[in-house]
Formats: structure tokens, sequence, C-alpha cells
């Protein structure tokens, strides 16, 4: 598969969208998740529109909501648009709590699409490996930069490789649950 003009603008605009955000807890800008993410969705078979919504997994739900959905959609299509809302969970500001968002979100993912799971999959390898390097870097103290804590961030983990795993699991999934066991590990 060959990345269009496409792809390219979705990077600029994703970079663009997220150019103030840093990830949780650091100074490294969020850029490098998504580009981490578009990454693990190639590499585990993503076409080009799950690509560019694996830029843009996380517009709605940290810049912008509903508007940005709709200049998603605008800009890349139904498919692209549809995916990145599939992987938020959250539109609304303020969020609801932590655990009732994550419990919609599993129930959700179990009846998602396969495009949805691959770029939800590949976000949430992602970021169970920066975790885990973080958690070797820092200790234990990496636990305080979350909304939730070690227990619960294992619970999720956890439920999300058995809710990929149901809706028909793959490669990616069990990649997934390697980095969740070692985050356990951790």
């Amino acid at each position: 598969m060959k990345l269009t003009s496409r792809f390219e603008d979705a990077l600029i605009f994703a970079v663009r969208l997220h150019a103030e955000q840093r990830r949780k807890g650091t100074e490294v800008p969020y850029a490098s998740h998504l580009l981490g993410v578009a990454s693990i969705a190639l590499e585990f078979g993503a076409d080009e529109d799950e690509a560019i919504a694996a830029l843009l997994h996380d517009a709605v739900e940290d810049q912008g909501g509903a508007a940005t959905l709709s200049r998603i959609r605008a800009t890349f299509g139904d498919k692209v648009a549809d995916i990145v809302q599939g992987c938020s969970d959250s539109e609304v500001v303020p969020k609801p709590p932590w655990r009732e968002r994550k419990e919609a979100y599993l129930r959700h993912i179990a009846k998602a699409d396969a495009g949805t799971r691959l770029v939800s999959a590949a976000d949430k390898l992602h970021n169970a490996r920066a975790i885990n390097a973080d958690c070797r870097k820092l200790g234990p103290r990496i636990w305080e930069r979350f909304n939730a804590s070690r227990e619960e961030l294992l619970w999720y983990y956890r439920s999300l490789v058995t809710a990929f795993r149901e809706a028909g699991g793959g490669p990616l999934v069990e990649e997934l649950g390697v980095a969740v066991e070692e985050m356990a590990r951790l």
C-alpha cells in the first residue's frame, strides 16, 4: 500500500491540532503518540483510512469534540471519522467519571468494526509500552500522573485485552496482552 497526500494532510492536521499538548506527566510532544499509534496500526495491516484515523484518534476527545469530528468527516471522509469517533470515550467537557467512561468503552469496543478495533488496540499498545518504559525509569511514582490507580488501570487494560480477544483477537491483541502483563509485573 502506498500512502497518499491524504495521509500527509492528516499528519499536518493532527500535529497542528495537538501542537500545545504533551504526553501526560512529561514534556514529550503529543505528536509522538499519534505517530506511534499510526506506526503500529500500519505494521499490523492498516489501510490508509485506518492509518489516518490512527493519527486523529484523540482529536475528538482532546481537541474540540463534535466540531472537530465534523471537520474530520468533511476533510477525510466517513470511514476515518467513524473510526475516530469509535476510538473516543467521550465527546463532552467535562468528561464523565473515569470508571463510567471505561466501562462504556469496553462495551462499545466489543461490538466495534475491525478498523476501529485495530486503531484502538494500536493506541492501547502504544500507551502500555509508554507506561512500561516510564515505570522502568521512574518506578512507582509513574502511577501518580493518572486519573486512576495502578489497580484500576490494570483492570482496564486487562479488560481491553479480553474484549479485543472476544471480538476477534489477532497478533496485535496478543502483543497488547504481553505489554499489559509486563505492566502488571513492573
